[in-house]
């Protein structure tokens, strides 16, 4: 739930889908549009992922092995419902609404807009609505140890009916 909520900034651009991976250029070229459609306004703006893992390839007609290839570009892994962007200022809400869509569409997968103080979110669920917890979210631990699970369980021997297949154990 880390990273799902807007902490510096009065609104943000949460990443709706599933997990990518995003390149400094799309980050570079996202935040040059929202910049680009707030300009004359009083604003900061946060980036709230860093592309810090180099990607490298090498060519189609490489054959296997002779090395890991030659540096392309830097990427950043965003994991489903992370914030990517926020901004700070005194702005009316439709206008960064606005700046938020233009960014979302230059950027790969569905993002969405949303306000400081709106729900955290653990994978695509929203937590605090309709009285759903972090807790029901986690999986349940195992209430009972493990010699007693074995226990239960029936001899492979004394389950197999008398002319089917015989397992040898």
């Amino acid at each position: 739930m880390r990273g799902t909520t807007v902490v510096w900034g009065d609104y943000g651009l949460r990443m709706r889908d599933h997990d990518r991976r995003i390149s400094a250029h799309q980050l570079r070229i996202a935040e040059e549009t929202i910049r680009k459609r707030l300009r004359g306004m009083k604003f900061r703006l946060y980036m709230r992922i860093a592309a810090n893992i180099g990607v490298y390839t090498s060519g189609n007609d490489v054959r296997m092995g002779k090395g890991k290839g030659s540096f392309d570009r830097w990427t950043a892994r965003v994991a489903v419902s992370k914030i990517i962007f926020e901004i700070q200022g005194d702005l009316h809400e439709q206008v960064v609404r606005d700046a938020f869509r233009l960014a979302g569409n230059k950027l790969p997968g569905l993002y969405e807009f949303v306000k400081k103080g709106d729900a955290p979110v653990m994978g695509l669920t929203k937590v605090g609505l309709n009285g759903i917890t972090a807790e029901d979210l986690k999986r349940p631990r195992r209430k009972e140890p493990l010699e007693q699970t074995a226990a239960r369980i029936p001899d492979a021997s004394s389950s197999a009916p008398a002319n089917g297949p015989r397992v040898e154990m």
